[in-house]
């Protein structure tokens, strides 16, 4: 009960703060940017090395990137079928399709299975939802908004060189290894202030404007992300016979609302920025409710 008032105050107090713009408006960047690289990494160096290296912890980045693919053919699929402009379809292959795995999503997963079900959350964040969104974001919003050429050996480095990427690959040497408390230590603490900073930056970012227009592709990209991927998440894992916690971390957070980023990129890339903003703002919310269904489900 503590870590879903956290969420909702933090998140509050973000929107709050933002309606009364007391603080700059690129609040929301300076927090992104301090998760990016100090949070994040920190986390991710505390959470992996505990994780014993076998199958089931690619389980995770499976299931990220079979539902991410299915998600976004069914993208395609109706919004071919109810003749969706190229701007709204590009829009939808990017808040329908990735995830807010990270921001929302470990704040939430802890809530629900506690801390140590934060390794398997990073691994499908960061193996899934993030290299998603580095490549297959990028490219969508080029294709879609008629820019130009996305330079292959720019977006590798960008990959390479993102701070909780390197921190995944240094973590995962250390796979089955204990850090010195000193060190345990401070990484803990420095892992502890992602949760109120992204939930704050969250809040800060909320939107909720809606014409009767965008109602269709509103509906269609919330159908497909709260409700079609973690059922696409969970016959998956009953094809294959995984109930592990691996398993069922995976579900939970391919039921996760849409990205906070992906938004963002799509309105950098003019693709129905309104509606983007939109999407995700309800998104967050009407999330609380859908993946306590699924919780309950699955549990």
């Amino acid at each position: 009960m503590e870590n879903f008032a956290l969420i909702f105050s933090a998140i509050f107090i973000g929107y709050i703060i933002n309606k009364l713009d007391v603080f700059p408006k690129d609040t929301p960047l300076i927090l992104n940017q301090f998760i990016l690289y100090i949070s994040a990494p920190a986390l991710v160096l505390l959470q992996i090395p505990k994780l014993n290296f076998s199958f089931e912890v690619m389980i995770p980045v499976f299931i990220a990137w079979l539902v991410m693919s299915i998600s976004a053919l069914a993208v395609l699929y109706f919004s071919k079928l109810l003749t969706f402009t190229k701007e709204i379809t590009g829009a939808l292959m990017l808040v329908a399709v990735l995830g807010n795995t990270s921001y929302l999503g470990i704040p939430m997963i802890q809530a629900y299975f506690g801390e140590s079900a934060l390794g398997y959350v990073v691994m499908y964040d960061q193996l899934g939802s993030f290299i998603a969104l580095s490549t297959y974001g990028t490219f969508v919003s080029i294709y879609y908004s008629n820019t130009q050429n996305v330079d292959i050996k720019v977006l590798f480095l960008k990959i390479l060189t993102f701070p909780p990427f390197l921190a995944l690959i240094i973590a995962l040497c250390f796979i089955g290894t204990t850090f010195h408390p000193v060190v345990e230590s401070v990484l803990s603490s420095l892992a502890s202030t992602i949760i109120p900073l992204a939930l704050v930056a969250v809040g800060l970012q909320l939107q909720f404007k809606l014409p009767s227009e965008d109602i269709k592709p509103f509906t269609l990209a919330l159908g497909i992300k709260l409700i079609l991927a973690p059922i696409l998440a969970i016959i998956i894992c009953n094809i294959f016979s995984w109930n592990s916690k691996a398993a069922l971390i995976s579900i939970m957070e391919a039921s996760m609302a849409p990205m906070i980023t992906a938004a963002a990129i799509a309105s950098m890339a003019g693709l129905a920025p309104r509606l983007s903003s939109a999407i995700v703002g309800y998104g967050i919310i009407f999330s609380f409710f859908t993946t306590w269904v699924v919780y309950n489900y699955i549990t």
